[in-house]
């Protein structure tokens, strides 16, 4: 159990400062990650980048979140939630002048990368440091309001980028989101106190952090490079064969640190695996459609959207998302969180599978109603996921689970953003080589990336069949769970977090 700052007392409401330097930051740090995909295709035009290599912008923002995202956590509980919680503060605000300042690709990527450190540093201990100053219903109410926050954010993000490419340019975002970062940061010097856990080991597992890096990294190179470097050629292959070492050796280094980065005996919870497995495939999902999506709808050939009207397009998306919360929670109960969970996917390949038969000539009406489906069946598999995820373990363990989870959130967007990516932009490729219009090879590509979606949330199906979620805990002991998962509960990094904040 973390100790719990001096404001914290029993029954007590957060203090104004603390809830609205962590709702803020939450609701930025959302806002901003949704943003980027529809800025890519003017951040391409202005900076005379290639698309496939601003995909890194994305991927790379998710591939650190997700190294980092339990460590900042650890960090917060050791040396201060308050301090790791500034440290991510500015250093958000350092790497959106980073992004908002460069002239070339490298300098883009480069500051998304960091900014996922930021991003996930600034989720992890906001939510941490609200959870120690209230308690009882009030801390319900302040965590809740974080989560509605982080929704909005993650909502509005690619409306608002759309607004400011066209009136500011796409560097407008970055540095509006500095700016009201940056105002979080004497706000959360002079009003919250500073809290931490003087129970916990002071070991950071560096080794296991580094070691999710380079478990991932290479996996994401071959999925990004793989159709260009040939998917039998030795750059491929050496790529998958460093990420199963460093999956061999993180195995081992996490069995013999003081403090590992991930307990590997909670993989023996059938349920929780599930549970995890099925986050990670909804993020992966839904981060794949809104890039795909956002890129075909902006192309000349295809829709030619403005990124405003790139940014409204989406806006379904994320109405499905909303609409579907209020009904997760009694449908799970009626009808249980594995049969919830599947009928979500079933209902989300559905709607990819509509969405693989594309064709040149259809309108974005057409697109719209099985996007409606995808998007309200993801929604309805995420909720249950979620909750299941700390649900199915022991209350001294929902912190490690939670940290799992959310982990795999990251995971499954970076994995599917260059996946899905490089379906369809190898697939375009080759038939405007093979003599399509640029029309019908976009519109086939976009058909093909759904497919492979598709057939993600079908393995999302037989998931939840094969990992019945039936684990049982052990009898509740007195622990707050909110309290406990905080150092590491985040939200899924698109227009989709509306529901995973609300769960």
């Amino acid at each position: 159990m973390t100790a719990a700052s001096p404001t914290a007392e029993a029954g007590t409401a957060a203090h104004w400062g603390v809830l609205t330097a962590a709702c803020v930051s939450a609701l930025v740090v959302n806002a901003n990650t949704s943003a980027v995909t529809i800025l890519l295709p003017a951040i391409s035009d202005d900076l005379n980048a290639p698309i496939s290599t601003l995909q890194w912008a994305v991927t790379g923002y998710m591939l650190v979140g997700a190294a980092v995202i339990v460590t900042s956590g650890a960090l917060g509980d050791v040396f201060g939630r308050r301090r790791i919680f500034l440290g991510g503060l500015i250093l958000f605000v350092a790497s959106c002048a980073l992004i908002a300042l460069s002239t070339n690709s490298a300098g883009v990527i480069i500051g998304r990368m960091i900014q996922g450190a930021a991003g996930s540093t600034i989720l992890a201990c906001g939510m941490s440091l609200l959870s120690v100053a209230a308690s009882g219903a009030a801390q319900m109410r302040a965590i809740t309001l974080w989560g509605a926050a982080s929704a909005a954010g993650a909502a509005l993000g690619p409306l608002l980028g759309g607004v400011l490419v066209s009136s500011t340019g796409w560097q407008g975002l970055f540095w509006i989101d500095a700016l009201i970062a940056a105002a979080c940061i004497p706000l959360t010097i002079m009003t919250v106190s500073e809290s931490r856990d003087p129970d916990r080991s002071h070991s950071i597992d560096v080794y296991g952090t580094v070691l999710i890096a380079a478990i991932l990294v290479p996996v994401v190179l071959a999925l990004s490079e793989g159709s260009q470097w040939g998917w039998t050629s030795l750059a491929t292959i050496g790529c998958l064969i460093l990420s199963a070492a460093s999956v061999v050796a993180f195995v081992l280094v996490e069995g013999r640190v003081a403090a590992p980065l991930v307990d590997l005996q909670l993989f023996a919870n059938r349920a929780l695996v599930g549970a995890t497995l099925a986050i990670l495939i909804v993020a992966g999902v839904l981060n794949g459609l809104m890039y795909v999506l956002s890129l075909y709808f902006q192309d000349p050939t295809a829709f030619g959207m403005t990124a405003l009207e790139a940014g409204l397009a989406t806006l379904p998306a994320a109405g499905a998302l909303i609409a579907i919360t209020p009904l997760i929670t009694p449908i799970a109960v009626k009808i249980g969180a594995r049969a919830a969970i599947g009928i979500g996917f079933i209902a989300a390949t559905v709607g990819l599978v509509a969405l693989s038969f594309v064709h040149a000539s259809w309108t974005y009406g057409a697109l719209v109603v099985p996007l409606l489906i995808a998007s309200a069946g993801l929604g309805l598999s995420n909720g249950p996921a979620s909750a299941a995820s700390t649900a199915v373990v022991a209350p001294e363990e929902v912190g490690q689970a939670s940290g799992i989870s959310n982990m795999a959130r990251y995971v499954g967007g970076s994995l599917a953003v260059a996946g899905v990516g490089a379906v369809y932009s190898s697939v375009t490729a080759n038939h405007l080589s093979g003599g399509a219009s640029g029309g019908d090879a976009l519109a086939t590509g976009l058909a093909r990336a759904c497919l492979l979606m598709a057939i993600m949330c079908l393995g999302g199906v037989l998931l939840a069949v094969v990992a019945a979620v039936r684990h049982r805990p052990a009898p509740p002991r007195p622990i707050d769970r909110a309290a406990a998962a905080a150092a590491a509960t985040t939200t899924i990094p698109t227009p989709a977090s509306a529901s995973a904040a609300s769960v």
